[in-house]
């Protein structure tokens, strides 16, 4: 199954890779990190993350992994 992993701590709440998501996998925390952030937060229950790579590509921090 795919999904993604986001680095908290490098997050810097750009928020660029939530809209990228179609199936809205992708939320921001309501938490911060220890640089003073809200963090990109991935909540896949259901197995629809298609690992299409458009939030890694997006995010400026290259915060996000994607595995297979």
């Amino acid at each position: 199954m795919a999904h993604i992993i986001i680095d908290k701590e490098r997050c810097k709440g750009c928020e660029l890779c939530v809209p990228e998501c179609k199936w809205k996998l992708i939320a921001m925390s309501k938490e911060y990190n220890r640089t003073g952030y809200r963090y990109a937060e991935f909540s896949e229950t259901n197995g629809k993350c298609t690992a299409c790579k458009l939030c890694a590509i997006a995010c400026p921090e290259i915060a996000i992994e994607v595995v297979k």
